[in-house]
This record gives C-alpha cells, sequence and structure tokens, in this order.
C-alpha cells in the first residue's frame, strides 16, 4: 500500500454523492473531511485479509475490488465486487467482528479510510446516515441471495451468462458501448460463478463461436445482449 498518494476533500468529492454520505449536510461533510484519510492500493495488492481486525471503513473513490474468500480446498470463491462510491469492511465493523473475507484491488484503486470510532459517531448522531447504510446492507445482502440461488440453482452456462450481465451492471460499459468496464482473468470469472477454470474458458470461447459475445485479452464485448439474457435464464 502507498499512502499519501492522493488527497481529496469530502466538500469537492463528487463519488460522495453516490455513496452513503450524501446524505450528510455541509458542516457534516467538512468534519468527515478531517477525519479521514487517504491511500492507493496497486493491482493484486490486499486492502484488508479475511480474519484481520477492522479499525476504519473503506471508502472506494476510484478502482475496482473483489471480496474473496479461500476454502478448504484452497481455491478461491469470490462472493461480491466493488466499484467507486462503494463502503467496505462495514459488516465486520459494526458486528464488531474480524473480516470474513478479503479485499483486493482488480485495478489500481484509490480510497478515503475514515476512522472506526468517528464512524459510530456519525451513525449516532444522523439517523439518515444510519438508513443509509441499513440499506447499503440490505441490498449487498439481497445481492448476495441471489448469488447463492444462482449457484445452487443454475447450471454453469446460466452462471456465466448471469455473471456477465452482472458485470455489465456493475461497471457499466466502456465508450463502444458493447465492451464490459472491467477485465477479469478467467480464473476470476470462474471463482465467482464456481466452476474449474477450464470450463470456464471452454464456455467463453462458446459464447464467443455463438456470436454472444466477442473475445480480445481479458476485454469481452457483448455482441447479441438479447440471447446472452435467455442464456442466462432470467426475464429482459
Amino acid at each position: 500500500m502507498k499512502k499519501n498518494q492522493f488527497e481529496v476533500g469530502c466538500e469537492t468529492c463528487n463519488i460522495r454523492l453516490h455513496s452513503v454520505f450524501h446524505v450528510l449536510d455541509d458542516e457534516q461533510v467538512k468534519s468527515l473531511s478531517l477525519q479521514k484519510s487517504c491511500a492507493v492500493y496497486k493491482k493484486g495488492q490486499y486492502i484488508f485479509n479475511e480474519g484481520g481486525i477492522p479499525s476504519g471503513l473503506f471508502c472506494v473513490n476510484s478502482g475496482k475490488i473483489k471480496l474473496s474468500i479461500v476454502g478448504y480446498d484452497g481455491k478461491e470463491q469470490i462472493l461480491r465486487l466493488a466499484k467507486a462510491g462503494d463502503i467496505l469492511g462495514y459488516r465486520a465493523l459494526i458486528s464488531n467482528e474480524r473480516y470474513h473475507s478479503s479485499a483486493i484491488a482488480l485495478e489500481d484503486t484509490s480510497l478515503c479510510i475514515i476512522d472506526k470510532q468517528y464512524f459510530f459517531s456519525q451513525l449516532e448522531q444522523e439517523p439518515k446516515l444510519m438508513l443509509e447504510v441499513a440499506r447499503k446492507m440490505s441490498a449487498d445482502l439481497k445481492k448476495a441471495e441471489e448469488h447463492i440461488v444462482s449457484l445452487s440453482q443454475k447450471n454453469v452456462r446460466e452462471r456465466l451468462a448471469e455473471a456477465l450481465l452482472f458485470l455489465k451492471a456493475t461497471y457499466g460499459l466502456q465508450e463502444d458501448k458493447s465492451t464490459i468496464n472491467v477485465k477479469l482473468s478467467r480464473e476470476e470469472i470462474a471463482d465467482y460463478i464456481g466452476t474449474s477454470t477450464e470450463s470456464c474458458i471452454r464456455l467463453l470461447s462458446e459464447f464467443n463461436q455463438d456470436g454472444i459475445i466477442d473475445l480480445h485479452g481479458k476485454s469481452i464485448k457483448i455482441i447479441n445482449l438479447s440471447l446472452l439474457i435467455r442464456t442466462a435464464n432470467i426475464e429482459d
């Protein structure tokens, strides 16, 4: 981790407007800005580790992050993906538990870290912030439940199609309006959908041959969105 490689004031941060902190007034925002530190993580670096003790709240300013656990067989399982505006580590922080997963930068990522006690004091003083955090927790729980259902009830082909749609919804598309705006390795995609890397590679090749997607290294371009949705076995 390289600290203090960037410094942004909360008052002028556009990302804050898309986070749980958009409900704070001007004075609260100024106070928040004084209580945070900033850090930059290079691609592949751990932001926090599974089993670690939380000391603050992480707010993503830029970049992309995966949250994952390692199973008994040593295989990684990606639980969640995060983007700019998201908060990380809040569940362990609020429940006073150790981190149940690791957070790893998928690309160079900048974050703001808010002191644990200050965050708690703001939750106590501002009901609107507490409500926003509860909404965030509820949304993340819903996504987790949907992912569990997908893993248990859908076949691998359906799960891969659903995962590509999820990546599109989470990170958006590049300027060509077709290429998913995140680059994951074949192994990372396999870890997310719960299959082997070999199966993931084979299915991506099949999707490519079927004209659903176009592959260029780690870049994935969606060619036929309606067919991808049908393949995922979800409603358009």
